[in-house]
């Protein structure tokens, strides 16, 4: 879990708008999504490993990975929810 007063810092670096927790029932769907073989990042690499965590942007079409309790808000890093759809 993230810092309250941090969380209320972090933007997404693309838009500059907030971002916010994703919750256990979505990255278990991700995570799912993640162990078939169906997630890439934006940079265009496979998602190997799940997401113990992660903050999506006010749309809720990305989310940025956390790992070992840091947001990694890097473009190519995060992970496009429309493939989720599919």
């Amino acid at each position: 879990m993230i810092d309250k007063q941090l969380l209320d810092m972090l933007l997404c670096p693309e838009t500059h708008t907030p971002l916010a927790e994703a919750d256990a029932a979505f990255l278990a769907k991700l995570n799912h999504a993640i162990s078939a073989g169906k997630i890439k990042n934006r940079g265009g690499d496979l998602v190997a490993k799940p997401i113990p965590a992660g903050l999506v942007r006010r749309a809720a079409d990305l989310l940025y990975p956390v790992v070992d309790d840091i947001p990694v808000l890097l473009v190519d890093e995060a992970i496009c929810l429309e493939q989720l759809d599919g």
